[in-house]
């Protein structure tokens, strides 16, 4: 399980907490859409979700491990929103120095090189320098470094931008295929439609503090329009169509 207790974090000189007591429990084999506005505090949940950035108070575990311990960082993969790679790479090297440093032994990385590669459409270019990728391709190819070493909880910061609609198709089955096999995803989307679809469990935040949680059925079960879609209820809960 995914527990996030009482986090706080305030960037220096900023007036107000960009995250503000975000309390979150999310179980294993779910998948969870983090939703908000623009400044709502998805990415610096994410960062210090990731050990990136370290909450001013609060504490985040994943079964059981601390964020900070090398135990934890053993079980997570992390997509960033503008992944960076070393540009005179090929793909397939990339890929492999990502092994190396999580020790995968030559048989099992070449398996699951060969496997996500495939699914996501990218071997016939591993062998590019990463500097030819378009933004779609360098999007697949930190997904497949991401799933590389099998990790428990998958976090993923915006993972359909620059993707086309053949590659996000193919990246949502992946991404209930990963979930179903027991393990956890965790991503912030604006994409509506995806987080409706695809997601167990939604959050929505905004400047900071949490708004709501829960399925899809069970948030729209708490507002006045029972039949109303997910899109309308974000703009419900955070205001934002109060001028249309």
């Amino acid at each position: 399980m995914l527990h996030i207790s009482h986090v706080r974090k305030r960037y220096a000189h900023a007036k107000r907490n960009a995250v503000d007591d975000l309390n979150l429990e999310i179980e294993n084999g779910q998948i969870f859409g983090f939703l908000g506005p623009n400044g709502a505090g998805k990415s610096t949940t994410i960062k210090m979700l990731v050990g990136l950035l370290k909450s001013d108070e609060g504490t985040i575990t994943f079964e059981g491990e601390e964020v900070q311990s090398l135990a934890y960082k053993r079980l997570i993969g992390y997509v960033a929103d503008e992944p960076y790679f070393y540009e005179k790479m090929s793909g397939a090297e990339h890929l492999h120095f990502i092994a190396d440093l999580y020790g995968i032994d030559q048989k099992h990385r070449e398996e699951r090189i060969d496997s996500l590669s495939q699914t996501l459409l990218l071997k016939d270019r591993l062998g590019d320098e990463i500097s030819s990728y378009s933004h779609g391709m360098k999007q697949k190819l930190a997904i497949i470094a991401a799933l590389l070493p099998q990790p428990k909880l998958l976090v993923l910061d915006e993972p359909m931008v620059g993707l086309d609609p053949k590659a996000a198709y193919l990246l949502k089955n992946l991404l209930g295929d990963y979930a179903k096999a027991g393990n956890t995803v965790f991503f912030s989307t604006h994409v509506l439609e995806v987080a409706q679809s695809l997601c167990d469990t939604l959050g929505i935040i905004k400047e900071g503090t949490l708004l709501a949680c829960g399925s899809f059925s069970e948030l729209r079960g708490n507002q006045k329009a029972k039949d109303a879609t997910l899109e309308q209820l974000f703009l419900e809960l955070t205001e934002e169509g109060a001028a249309q």
